[in-house]
């Protein structure tokens, strides 16, 4: 995909004097009292911003904060304690600037923050107007929010149509080369992990997997519906058996392209869900009418973590199994140990994904963490987001 890249034009000297408008993804969580909690993505947002001071311009920062109303600001939709988080971390004042959408006051050398993007009426339905005001802000549109990707919103997409330039940030371009690496362009076999509560959630993701990946690894509630459309029992475990079609016509298609879905052989069960649950390895074919499957067992474990050693790129959403439980997170770690150690290029996505990745301290074993939830998501269902569309376009 190619799209301009605004660590080239910094490079060039193109940003020097310029007014550059950042859209970054600033939502961290917070405590009641308004403090910062969780400050991953200021800091992850601190290379393109630096990038564009280095190179002399003039860098407005906006971002949205959890869900406010438009055209209502509230004191808890401030980006008040972000400004003094990111000033903290870029050794500098970062003014934060209210009503900005008429006008901005910013110097070369100077970055400044715009208040909330989404308190600004017309944002979230990309009213075009509201764009135009943005882009007529500055030279260079830089997006830098992958988590904001997915939406087509005035400050992620109506302003990259109208800016002079539009641009891809450090951020977003690594997730769109690692995304490009993973998917269009695999090193073989690829192997998916698509794992969760339910089928339903994640079946167009199946589906459009199963046309593409050598191996696809299913867990936690979404194993549960194949192994019953394999023909198992499964307990009282969480399942949809309205969905066994789809299930089915997902391990059709995959065998028909000489790739499989592996079901499980053995399995962890409990009586009961609750981290004190004793429990109890049994073959898949052994599972009583009052079992819970909370994950999988140590010859299934053994049997995938050999399957993605072998991969050439391995893709990974969702844990296998109950991980916050320790009884029943070996599976999950089975799964993140073998990813760590295979020479394969892995891309990972979700939240629960990050948090495994975190429990085991695999971070710098794998090959691209992404950062963007949905987003992530709806990549792997084979949509092209709204972003990428339009930078690509721009770019042409």
């Amino acid at each position: 995909m190619k799209v301009l890249r605004f660590e080239d034009l910094a490079n060039d000297g193109q940003a020097r004097g310029r007014r550059v408008f950042i859209r970054a993804d600033l939502n961290v969580p917070q405590d009641d009292a308004g403090h910062i909690t969780e400050d991953t993505r200021i800091r992850a947002s601190v290379p393109c911003i630096a990038m564009a001071l280095q190179g002399g311009a003039a860098v407005m920062v906006t971002s949205h904060l959890g869900r406010p109303t438009e055209g209502e600001f509230k004191p808890e939709d401030s980006l008040a304690p972000v400004a003094k988080r990111l000033g903290e971390l870029l050794g500098r004042e970062v003014k934060l600037v209210a009503n900005w959408v008429d006008g901005v006051a910013v110097e070369p050398g100077e970055v400044v923050l715009l208040e909330n993007c989404r308190v600004n009426k017309g944002e979230k339905k990309n009213n075009p107007e509201l764009a135009q005001k943005m882009a007529a802000l500055c030279d260079i549109f830089v997006h830098d929010a992958f988590g904001t990707a997915h939406r087509a919103e005035a400050s992620t997409y109506g302003i990259a149509q109208f800016a002079k330039i539009a641009c891809a940030g450090p951020l977003l371009a690594a997730e769109i080369d690692a995304i490009s690496k993973a998917l269009a362009n695999p090193k073989r076999p690829l192997v998916a992990i698509v794992a969760g509560s339910k089928v339903s959630t994640k079946l167009t993701i199946l589906q459009s997997l199963a046309k593409n990946v050598d191996g696809l690894i299913v867990g936690g509630g979404i194993a549960n519906t194949f192994m019953l459309a394999a023909g198992l029992k499964i307990g009282k475990s969480l399942a949809e058996p309205d969905l066994l079609g789809e299930a089915t016509a997902v391990i059709a298609a995959m065998k028909a392209r000489g790739a499989e879905v592996p079901i499980p052989e053995d399995v962890v069960t409990a009586k009961a869900f609750a981290a004190d649950a004793p429990a109890t390895i049994k073959a898949a074919t052994e599972v009583a009418d009052d079992d819970l499957i909370l994950d999988i067992g140590p010859k299934t474990a053994a049997k995938l973590a050999a399957q993605l050693k072998a991969a050439g790129t391995i893709v990974w959403n969702g844990p296998v199994g109950v991980f916050e439980f320790d009884a029943f997170a070996k599976g999950t770690e089975a799964i993140a140990r073998a990813i760590a150690e295979s020479d394969a290029f892995s891309i990972a996505g979700g939240g629960d994904t990050l948090a495994a990745i975190a429990k085991y301290g695999i971070e710098q074993d794998v090959g691209y963490i992404s950062t963007g939830g949905g987003a992530f998501l709806e990549v792997l269902e084979g949509k092209t987001l709204p972003a990428f569309e339009i930078l690509s376009r721009r770019a042409a």
